[in-house]
């Protein structure tokens, strides 16, 4: 549930078909050479690739070349698209300087730890988005923090976990070079479907595991409190997550006509944003739906403590007639008891032993003596 999980996102970025709405060109991108990080490198730049009207042209060594490549003459409709994972705060520094990046937003991916948000800094836009999957195997969400910086010629992201994997967005574009050539907005909004999209599997993974808790609820399982706790506190994170992307759907859309958004691109961010609605209201649906498992719970668990001690009061009880009985028994056998007693003990002068009815009057006394206790015990009840 936090970000320090470091897994590969493998969701299928799905939903970028709704953003091209025309028949996709015959021939396919060229394969890009992807950077990939190895042992030991220095450098952090995982993809560093310039495109002209949407199709590669270069796959520079450095973004200082990156830059060189806009400078020249022919660099009118031309977009540099850096990928870095987790950078060193001195490259975050270079690449600033390169590109004129704002200074407090170069702080924030530095640190990283932010909440999703929107920000425009003159003609340079800075996202931050939480990507987030579903680990079945646990049972649990991951979320991977990711940054960006969007310019008239440039983007640059910044990830400081495995997912989202922007690979596939990067490929998906540049499978359609008249999308990628719409410029930065293109790859923001491609990169906010595959993140929103992402959410999907997590959403049905925690509806599953909310369907299992109230099996176990019902069950008795006596451990269900621990998990409607765990599984709320995920709900809790993704809702984070979530929730602040609807403002940063609104805030992209506030900028549609004062910068000349083109038209399709509007379209899709609609729809995106459509999506991103969805979500949240499941995930606030989930919110309350736990809330009232917690509580059904509580009243079960209540419930069953209140006939555990109806049980134990119901053995005592039982247990009390016992007693009295076994006391009422004992009292009637002592009777009989005291009187053989007092006249076993052989006094040479007791008034009784001469006396011809003496037995009989013994035998008399005890009777007498144990039939009115026993009257007087079944008069209460006690036997």
């Amino acid at each position: 549930m936090t970000d320090r999980r470091r897994t590969q996102l493998t969701a299928p970025l799905t939903a970028l078909s709704t953003l091209t709405r025309r028949p996709r060109p015959g021939g396919a991108a060229p394969a890009p050479a992807p950077r990939l990080e190895l042992p030991g490198r220095a450098s952090k730049l995982i993809d560093n690739a310039v495109y002209e009207n949407g199709r590669r042209i270069a796959t520079p060594e450095s973004p200082a070349e990156s830059r060189e490549w806009l400078t020249d003459g022919f660099a009118e409709d031309r977009l540099a698209w850096l990928g870095l994972y987790r950078p060193e705060p001195h490259e975050l520094g270079e690449l600033a300087e390169q590109y004129d990046l704002p200074e407090l937003a170069v702080e924030d991916a530095i640190h990283a730890h932010q909440r999703p948000k929107f920000e425009r800094y003159g003609d340079t836009l800075f996202v931050v988005l939480k990507a987030a999957r579903y680990l079945d195997a646990r049972e649990e969400v991951e979320f991977g923090e990711l940054h960006l910086f969007l310019g008239r010629d440039f983007a640059i992201t910044v990830r400081h976990s495995e997912s989202p994997d922007l690979a596939r967005v990067r490929r998906r574009l540049e499978s359609d070079p008249e999308l990628l050539g719409k410029g930065s907005e293109a790859v923001l909004y491609a990169i906010l479907d595959a993140v929103v999209d992402g959410y999907a599997p997590v959403v049905e993974g925690l509806d599953k595991d909310i369907d299992e808790i109230e099996l176990e609820v019902f069950g008795g399982d006596p451990r269900v409190s621990r998990r409607i706790y765990e599984l709320s506190q995920e709900v809790l994170d993704v809702s984070r997550a979530t929730a602040p992307l609807a403002g940063i759907c609104a805030a992209i859309a506030a900028g549609f006509e004062k910068y000349g958004v083109d038209e399709d691109l509007r379209a899709y961010l609609r729809d995106v944003a459509d999506h991103v609605a969805g979500i949240n209201e499941r995930v606030e649906g989930f919110r309350l739906q736990l809330r009232d498992i917690l509580t059904v719970n509580a009243t079960l668990v209540a419930q069953r403590q209140n006939e555990e001690m109806k049980t134990l009061s119901e053995t005592s009880i039982a247990q009390g007639e016992e007693v009295k009985k076994i006391s009422a028994w004992a009292a009637i056998l002592f009777a009989p008891s005291l009187v053989g007693g007092v006249y076993g003990m052989n006094f040479e002068h007791m008034p009784e032993l001469g006396w011809v009815f003496g037995y009989p009057f013994a035998l008399a006394l005890m009777f007498g003596v144990s039939f009115t206790l026993y009257v007087i015990f079944k008069r209460r009840d006690w036997i």
